[in-house]
């Protein structure tokens, strides 16, 4: 699928692409790359992460780095960045694509109510959102206004950033505050195309944590069911669509856009 925002020398950053979403995320880009891009795949797992790299053709430079996104500080995000443009410049390349993947459930055990440890708030939110959000400024200055790169910002968001549900108060406030971030990066730089893509039921690691914590016996009985019915979306057919939102390119810069959206 030939899709301009892929198009030229792009330099392509994605998060937690060790697995799930993020790994064929990784894969489905890197795949239709053009020579002379490259790819920066961060994840813990750096085994993971080689594995997800075999994946993308040997015409693409692809670095894989073993990072733990939740305790990374804006110092080591640029020199991670810079030791992968090693001798190369942002000028160079075309395009920039950063899709901010990472991400975690937190406890859906919990209620409202019983979320009243700082340190756990703390712990979820500079993983969730405090990470991605230090993460793009690093990212946007280095490849700073005076080049000429065309620059793509895709956050894999999730409805539960717009629709509430019980035991999920980490989870839906994190998402909820991470798109709203990328909604006002999108206002103030007005040059950079930013997505927002809700990726909807996937069968990844998250959602059968899901089926298997979730206190709500309504919300755990729907997803379980979604499983067995196989009604759950695989990580290839979400990114595929992914790909067809960002080729047609018909939502504004900032939107949120669910998989089911037709557009």
């Amino acid at each position: 699928m030939a899709v301009e925002t892929l198009s030229g020398k792009v330099f392509f950053l994605i998060t937690g692409a060790s697995r799930g979403i993020g790994k064929q995320i990784a894969v489905s880009f890197g795949s239709i790359l053009e020579d002379g891009s490259h790819a920066l795949l961060l994840a813990k797992n750096l085994t993971a992460l080689k594995e997800t790299a075999k994946n993308i053709p040997s015409n693409i430079t692809v670095d894989t780095v073993s990072v733990d996104l939740s305790k990374a500080t804006e110092d080591e995000l640029h020199k991670i960045i810079m030791q992968s443009l090693k001798d190369k410049t942002p000028e160079q390349f075309d395009r920039l694509v950063v899709v901010h993947n990472v991400g975690t459930m937190g406890d859906i055990s919990k209620t409202t109510n019983d979320m009243s440890d700082l340190t756990t708030w703390h712990n979820y939110y500079d993983l969730n959102v405090f990470i991605p959000a230090i993460l793009n400024g690093v990212v946007m200055k280095i490849f700073n206004e005076n080049t000429n790169t065309e620059k793509t910002v895709v956050n894999i968001t999730s409805l539960f950033a717009i629709k509430p549900t019980r035991y999920t108060g980490y989870y839906c406030t994190g998402k909820a505050a991470r798109e709203m971030f990328f909604k006002v990066f999108a206002l103030e730089n007005p040059q950079v195309n930013v997505l927002n893509y809700s990726p909807g039921p996937v069968e990844t690691d998250m959602l059968h944590e899901v089926c298997e914590q979730h206190a709500d016996q309504e919300v755990k009985a729907h997803m379980n069911e979604l499983v067995t019915k196989k009604i759950v979306l695989t990580c290839k057919q979400t990114v595929t669509r992914l790909l067809e939102i960002l080729k047609d390119h018909k939502y504004t810069s900032g939107d949120h856009v669910d998989y089911y959206d037709e557009l």
